[in-house]
């Protein structure tokens, strides 16, 4: 008996984990998921030079990306600020978002969003995600919109060099 006792215990404590990190409920698992698929890294202010500002958590980005004939690209306010923010968009706005690339305006994310391969997130992932997102506090943070390519930037960005 002590032996199945001892399997039994066993196999309970190898399936509890098992589970994924943080699948208590969607908040926390989405919370989970932006600290692994390092969103903070491009759309928290100071991030991108080493010092993000705690502050702006998901507020966007003050440093560009740009590529070769698209512009330069400033990683948007992730939280639910209504003005600067995803606060208008569904739940649904940004699991499309995540998972094709597509803003609710039908407006094709900048290439620098990895959304190609955020696309084989499970369903239950990407919901976890929104409905996390959703769940910041709204953070006023006005970030700059696209800039077109030959146009002056107006504040710091990184460049990709295609190579030759």
């Amino acid at each position: 008996m002590r032996s199945i006792a001892s399997v039994v215990l066993s196999l309970g404590f190898v399936l509890s984990c098992a589970l994924p990190a943080g699948a208590e409920d969607g908040v926390k698992r989405g919370e989970y998921l932006t600290r692994i698929m390092d969103c903070v890294g491009c759309h928290t202010s100071g991030a991108l030079i080493g010092k993000p500002n705690p502050a702006l958590h998901l507020a966007g980005s003050d440093i560009g990306f740009e590529v070769p004939g698209l512009g330069i690209f400033y990683p948007p306010n992730l939280t639910p600020d209504s003005e600067t923010g995803l606060g208008e968009w569904s739940e649904e706005d940004i699991v499309t978002a995540i998972r094709a690339g597509v803003r609710p305006d039908g407006r094709e994310l900048a290439p620098a969003m990895p959304w190609r391969s955020y696309a084989a997130l499970t369903d239950a992932d990407a919901q976890a995600l929104a409905t996390y997102l959703k769940s910041l506090p709204p953070t006023r943070s006005t970030i700059l919109p696209p800039i077109g390519p030959g146009e002056k930037a107006p504040a710091p960005y990184f460049t990709v060099v295609m190579p030759k």
